[in-house]
């Protein structure tokens, strides 16, 4: 092979693994600290029977799992087995299309389930949860990863559950949404608790101003945010072979804010120009204001508008932005106002400050001197204002997944810590886990584990603590 075709990056990290791994005694680069015990876990699409066309967003979950014990590290990885995912596999084929619905021509007795646990894995009051927002939680072993089935908590819930619950660090109880909750493609949302002990303690609907994909929410000491931003969902477009969810700006954007402890009657619906948001940073109150940094574009990218044209790649770039609400009644307005220009997206907080004034938070960013849509490459630490406390780059044709906060204990400072990040080598087409300082990532890391084989691009993890 010629030497300049032998070094040709790979181009993406997309395309999914076939092989359940089961790794001890990783080669570890530097040295793992040893606070660090406890597992790491990581979420994402990795399609069983890959199928032209399909949406990256709406492939089978694929759970990664990295163990650190007293500088030591091992890797396992497991599908989930979610019904579609073991309907298709005894099938030996791909039994389900776009948007994960079943193929035309594919037997009435085959499962409708198409839920694929693709998008966060979390832990919470003894259970760990893979999660996406079409369907229930799944309950995962801890240890093998082994699927133990859905978890709707005795049928205490119903319907779809958000991919993106938040865990308050004072109460320690789960607050979680749902879309599309009276049906596929409505307006019906709901909302709920669930307390330390897995109680849940709330569970309600209502209506929202449309149907629209609701990935993330907002939660504060005292109040739930709900965005409702315009890619809307259709079910007339849907039977018509259009894009069932799709960019429509006319729509506007709207946020409703509501008491944790009110009704959902009373949700006051505060409205703006369309914009989008994937990922919430953080949120906090100040006085009768509350203070949200979100990850927003102009337009929502990985989307088209209604007519099927792709949406701008330059307005499709996610900045973090300041959104403010205004609780004294004399405006249904929110502002929104960009702090940084740069590319990013996955932003993570010290989860201990959640719902708080917080002083740092983290996100992957883009290489400002490659064209707009390629990879995430580095990482930015800012401060609870946005300003630019850390930034590192990684070299040419690698790129990062979301950075994961751990403390190096229960009551350190704010930010004292690690953060934890899975890292592509495109050259090398293989993976590494690496873990920096979290206050001085410029450094880069001070540890790599490293695999032998590629991690695909994910979505969504935690650090799970050992007990």
């Amino acid at each position: 092979m010629p030497l300049a075709e032998a070094i040709v990056p790979v181009r993406d990290n997309l395309a999914p693994i076939f092989v359940e791994y089961d790794q001890t005694d990783l080669l570890v680069e530097g040295e793992l600290p040893r606070e660090l015990n406890g597992t790491l876990y990581r979420n994402g699409a990795n399609p069983q029977f890959p199928t032209a066309g399909s949406h990256w967003f709406f492939g089978d979950g694929m759970l990664h799992a990295f163990h650190l014990e007293n500088g030591r590290a091992s890797y396992r990885n497991r599908w989930v087995r979610t019904p579609k995912w073991l309907a298709e596999h005894d099938a030996g084929k791909a039994l389900f299309g776009g948007f994960n619905r079943k193929l035309a021509g594919v037997a009435k007795s085959v499962t409708s389930d198409g839920g694929v646990a693709n998008t966060n894995v979390l832990y919470h009051a003894g259970k760990l949860l893979a999660l996406e927002e079409g369907h229930p939680p799944t309950e995962i072993e801890r240890d093998t990863l082994a699927t133990r089935g859905y978890c709707d908590y005795g049928g205490a819930i119903g319907g779809p559950f958000t991919a993106h619950p938040k865990i308050d660090p004072v109460t320690g109880e789960m607050l979680f949404f749902g879309y599309n909750a009276t049906g596929l493609l409505t307006a019906g949302m709901s909302v709920g608790s669930i307390d330390r002990a897995g109680k849940v303690t709330r569970f309600d609907r209502f209506k929202s101003p449309y149907a629209a994909m609701v990935h993330d929410f907002i939660v504060t000491e005292r109040h739930i945010l709900f965005p409702i931003l315009p890619l809307t969902g259709s079910l007339w477009r849907a039977m018509r072979g259009k894009p069932p969810y799709a960019w429509e700006p006319g729509k506007g954007s709207y946020v409703g804010v509501m008491k944790r402890d009110g009704k959902t009657r009373d949700i006051v619906w505060f409205r703006s120009e369309a914009c989008f948001v994937f990922h919430v940073m953080n949120a906090w109150e100040d006085g009768d204001r509350i203070e949200a940094n979100v990850m927003q574009s102009e337009q929502v990218p990985l989307f088209t508008d209604v007519d099927g044209k792709p949406t701008d790649p330059e307005k499709s770039r996610a900045r973090l932005c300041r959104w403010s609400f205004d609780l004294s009644g004399n405006t249904d307005r929110f502002t929104r106002r960009y702090l940084d220009d740069v590319t990013g997206e996955f932003p993570r907080i010290d989860e201990r400050r959640l719902g708080l004034r917080s002083r740092h938070g983290w996100y992957a960013c883009a290489d400002p001197a490659l064209p707009i849509g390629l990879s995430l490459a580095g990482l930015v630490h800012v401060d609870g204002d946005g300003a630019r406390r850390g930034h590192y780059m990684l070299p040419v044709a690698d790129s990062v997944s979301e950075p994961v906060f751990v403390p190096r204990s229960k009551d350190a400072a704010e930010g004292d810590g690690w953060l934890l990040v899975v890292i592509w080598r495109g050259r090398e087409n293989r993976s590494d886990l690496a873990v920096f300082n979290a206050t001085d990532i410029d450094q880069g890391p001070i540890a790599l584990v490293k695999l032998d084989h590629r991690v695909p691009d994910g979505f969504h993890g935690n650090w799970v603590a050992a007990e």
